[in-house]
């Protein structure tokens, strides 16, 4: 049993009473008129025939699982389509579909809601349009999520959304703002293309990327990093660009098909590690790509510190004056000498009052005192610049 048309105008009720008996739903470029909204299936003032439907009931939410495959392509739906409980309670009705589910270049004309729903297949929305607002809030993707090329022209909300398997949504457009709060990506995903019409900066609150040792977000968090930046948040826009740039190194290294790759593959890219690594070390850990100037000073002052230390202790030999009589010295420093000596050296200053005696060990560390401090000085002022300088 199924439902199918094309190049017509039919109902909504036709289409619930379908879904109701269990109906496979087939319609391509069919224009849908009224509300295709699944509460009025219980509803009093509608008379449908329920016998068929399979729902689960408890003591807050009823649960409507539909076992047929789901196909709307190229159609206008004229009302609301609504697959949720009302604004008020979202969560009193719960819809599971079982098989593929796909909307392809479809146009919303009211509003679409799929709160707390579960596809457990196959679920497609690419090429639609969204006219007005679009709730996905707290449902399941168990398979692939397609939102490639959609125009969401009003307020998107996906809030709470897991996505199990595979998510795209490849040059897809947010025409007011979109809500990623506490999203879970558990598989790889695509947002290369993404842009917005406004300048409201989409919320992304606690966004997990389990793939993210595999670069997964990079994408992600720069489309956040361009409406950042249109909007004048540049300290969001810099926050978002160190995870791009974290992201962006772990897909180089290990990039999107690793788990594909053989044994000996996966070895040759261990090997890439060390060709990375020093952007590792010095790009990412010690001044996190321009966006934590903080790293530079806490790097600086525990140089400092050890330098000291060692300074202080017996196995360091300097020379130092005291005096107009210049009289020379060799014995241990204190530790508040061996910090002053140690904080000259590091700042590349050298007042001339103490310094190496004939010990190669202490030379070797007063060099590399100071060359660790001339970088690190530039490295600061690079990065001071780097983030108080946009706009």
């Amino acid at each position: 049993m199924e439902l199918k048309q094309s190049n017509t105008t039919i109902s909504a009720e036709m289409i619930l009473q379908a879904l109701a008996d269990g109906k496979e739903i087939h319609l391509s470029r069919c224009r849908i008129g009224g509300a295709l909204d699944l509460n009025r299936l219980f509803s009093e003032g509608d008379s449908f025939n329920t016998e068929k439907v399979q729902d689960v009931i408890s003591e807050t939410t009823r649960t409507l699982v539909f076992s047929q495959p789901v196909y709307f392509n190229s159609c206008t739906f004229e009302g609301d389509v609504i697959f949720s409980g009302p604004w008020d309670q979202p969560d009193c009705l719960k819809v599971v579909f079982e098989k593929k589910t796909l909307f392809n270049s479809s146009v919303f004309m009211g509003q679409a809601r799929f709160c707390h729903a579960e596809f457990k297949k196959l679920a497609s929305f690419d090429g639609c349009t969204f006219c007005r607002v679009c709730t996905f809030g707290s449902a399941v993707f168990y398979d692939r999520a397609m939102f490639r090329t959609v125009v969401f022209e009003g307020y998107a909300l996906l809030n709470e959304v897991r996505f199990e398997a595979d998510t795209r949504f490849a040059h897809t457009c947010f025409g007011k703002g979109v809500n990623f709060t506490d999203v879970t990506f558990k598989n790889r995903s695509d947002f290369s293309g993404v842009y917005s019409r406004s300048k409201s900066v989409p919320i992304y609150e606690n966004v997990l990327f389990a793939r993210h040792f595999f670069g997964d977000g990079a994408s992600f968090w720069r489309f956040v990093k361009q409406v950042c930046q249109e909007a004048g948040y540049y300290q969001h826009a810099g926050e978002c660009f160190y995870r791009e740039r974290c992201g962006y190194f772990w897909r180089r290294f290990r990039g999107p098909n690793y788990e594909k790759l053989s044994s000996i593959r996966k070895i040759g890219r261990w090997f890439l590690w060390f060709r990375l690594l020093p952007e590792f070390i010095f790009g990412r850990l010690l001044f996190g790509y321009g966006e934590r100037p903080n790293r530079v000073l806490v790097t600086g002052a525990v140089i400092i510190l050890l330098c000291a230390a060692f300074y202080s202790s017996p196995a360091a030999h300097l020379a130092f004056q005291y005096g107009i009589d210049d009289s020379m010295m060799s014995e241990q420093l204190r530790f508040l000498d061996g910090l002053y000596y140690s904080t000259i050296t590091f700042t590349t200053l050298g007042f001339g009052d103490i310094y190496p005696a004939a010990d190669g060990l202490t030379r070797i560390v007063t060099m590399l005192e100071s060359m660790a401090g001339a970088c690190l000085m530039a490295l600061f002022v690079v990065t001071l610049s780097k983030r108080f300088s946009r706009g």
